[in-house]
């Protein structure tokens, strides 16, 4: 790989990004797949503005987007030192904003409409560190950067394909790591494990429309991350099927299958994404969609959560939790504000 620009020469800068309707966008990346060309791609909630640019593309001095996935990356260094000094404040939204949204939420749920809704609020944040440096040292799986508009290090799996196997990994269930009995505190509660059955039961469905013999190999296992000044354990499911032999090189379809991701949407999942519409009254963007790259063989994704979005009103960091009608909302409304970090250590 070239040697890429050091860190002191990345600005902040407006990006027009290649987005394609949706049927446009599935046609361009079925070509590529077909012809094994490598690609990048990212997927908004709404689905509204699909884009996806040649992987070769993103080598440059001034790239479309910075990504680092576990197997690719075109960082110029994995790391980087954050000097002392450094901070970063969140000022979340108040009870009062947050539990209008959660009663919004909950007459849903009460009336049916909905199992679980995944809820999400934003929390204007501060910091002096330089944006791209706390980035580069950042830790996480997934790591995305798009100077002047979002930045996410994301730990969530969304969807792999290696050769005829499709695998998606969804979390639901997060605790702080350093409560005595954590593990069993949020493996035996039911509220916990009743949403993550929900959500593991609507990705077999979904993988059930393009797949066979799908399977969950891995039933409500737990992850510990980095979570600033603290870590966190995540539950997480794996669940895989085999291809359908006619949609082994149609991503397109494979994606307009999948989306928006169920783990951070919810069940049944059309009604429940009107509900989030009402409920959280804007578009999420790219938070909460996906992104991914195809390597000329097997495809990876991520859920694009633990999310920063860049305005002109501040940055935002995007965060939320799945509701219940077993939903305390003081719990959810401090976990909400929990998951608003920077996983440097």
């Amino acid at each position: 790989m070239a040697h890429i620009a050091s860190s002191t020469q990345i600005h902040e800068h407006t990006v027009a990004l290649p987005v394609l309707p949706w049927a446009a966008f599935a046609v361009q990346i079925n070509k590529w797949a077909a012809t094994r060309t490598p690609f990048f791609f990212m997927v908004d909630f709404e689905m509204k503005k699909p884009w996806a640019v040649e992987l070769s593309k993103l080598y440059s001095n001034n790239p479309l987007v910075w990504f680092q996935f576990p197997e690719y990356n075109n960082l110029f260094s994995n790391r980087a030192t954050i000097p002392s000094g450094i901070f970063f404040k969140k000022y979340p939204v108040d009870y009062a904003h947050y539990h209008m949204r959660f009663e919004k939420v909950m007459r849903h749920l009460k009336a049916g409409n909905t199992f679980l809704v995944n809820l999400t609020c934003k929390t204007l944040v501060q910091t002096n560190a330089n944006w791209f440096d706390l980035f580069l040292a950042c830790r996480a799986r997934y790591k995305v950067y798009i100077p002047g508009m979002l930045m996410c290090f994301s730990p969530e799996t969304f969807i792999t394909i290696q050769q005829n196997t499709i695998t998606t990994c969804p979390m639901k269930g997060t605790i702080d790591a350093a409560i005595p009995r954590a593990a069993s505190t949020i493996l035996n509660n039911a509220k916990e494990t009743a949403e993550h059955v929900t959500i593991v039961d609507l990705l077999r469905n979904d993988l059930g429309r393009i797949a066979s013999q799908v399977t969950v190999e891995k039933f409500r296992y737990l992850t510990e991350i980095p979570a600033g000044n603290k870590r966190l354990l995540q539950v997480s499911s794996r669940i895989t099927g085999r291809l359908l032999p006619d949609l082994r090189q149609m991503p397109g379809e494979i994606l307009t299958a999948m989306l928006p991701a169920g783990s951070v949407s919810g069940a049944p999942k059309p009604k429940t994404c009107h509900i989030i519409r009402e409920a959280e009254d804007e578009d999420r963007g790219y938070f909460t969609g996906i992104c991914g790259i195809f390597d000329g063989h097997a495809l990876e994704s991520a859920v694009m959560i633990r999310y920063l979005e860049f305005t002109p009103n501040g940055i935002y960091y995007r965060s939320g939790g799945g509701i219940t009608a077993q939903s305390e909302p003081q719990t959810e409304y401090h976990e909400m504000i929990d998951k608003v970090y920077v996983p440097v250590n």
